[in-house]
C-alpha cells in the first residue's frame, strides 16, 4: 500500500509550493549549484542564489634572474674577451637557439666539443643545449676559429644568449 502523502503548503495567495521551494533550495546547498528552475504545466519555480567571490590577492613571482657570465680564467683569453672599446668585435657570435642548459661536451668525462683556437668546419657541433629532456646540438654557422666561449659546462642558457664566438 502506498503512503499518504502530507498535503503540499501552498501559499494561498500564489499557488507556490513552499515545500518544493525549500526543497530546491536544500538542494542549491547540499550540491553546490547556483542557480535551479523547475517547470510543471504552467508554473515555473526558479531558484538562485548569488555567490559573492571576495577578490583574490594576485600574486607574481619573481622575474628570473640572468645566470651571472663566468669570469674568463686563461689570460689569452682575457685579452680576447675584453677588446678596445673603439675597437670592433671580431668573429660571429653563435646564439643559443631556444632556453635550455648548456653542455660543452657529448657525456660527462668526454672532452669538450671545442676549445678556444680550435679551427671548425660549418655544421661541426660546437656544444649541446637540453631542453625539456632533448639534447640539441648547436652547430657551427661557418667555418672559422673558435675565438671564445661565453658560457661554462651545465649553465642555463636564454633564448638568444651568446654562446660562442666564431671568426
Amino acid at each position: 500500500m502506498a503512503e499518504p502523502k502530507a498535503p503540499a503548503s501552498k501559499d494561498a495567495s500564489n499557488g507556490i509550493d513552499t515545500r518544493l521551494v525549500r526543497k530546491l533550495a536544500d538542494i542549491l546547498a547540499d550540491t553546490g549549484l547556483t542557480e535551479i528552475e523547475v517547470e510543471q504545466g504552467d508554473l515555473k519555480i526558479r531558484v538562485a542564489r548569488e555567490i559573492t567571490l571576495a577578490p583574490q590577492q594576485m600574486t607574481y613571482a619573481p622575474a628570473p634572474m640572468a645566470a651571472p657570465q663566468a669570469p674568463v680564467a686563461a689570460a689569452p683569453v682575457a685579452a680576447v674577451a675584453a677588446p678596445a672599446a673603439d675597437a670592433p668585435q671580431r668573429g660571429e657570435a653563435v646564439k643559443s637557439p631556444m632556453v635550455g642548459t648548456v653542455y660543452l661536451q657529448g657525456q660527462p668525462g668526454s672532452p669538450a666539443f671545442i676549445k678556444v683556437g680550435d679551427t671548425v668546419s660549418a655544421g661541426q657541433t660546437l656544444l649541446i643545449v637540453e631542453a625539456m629532456k632533448t639534447m640539441n646540438p648547436i652547430p657551427a654557422p661557418n667555418a672559422g676559429v673558435v675565438l671564445q666561449i661565453l658560457v661554462e659546462d651545465g649553465q642555463p642558457v636564454e633564448f638568444g644568449e651568446p654562446l660562442v664566438i666564431v671568426e
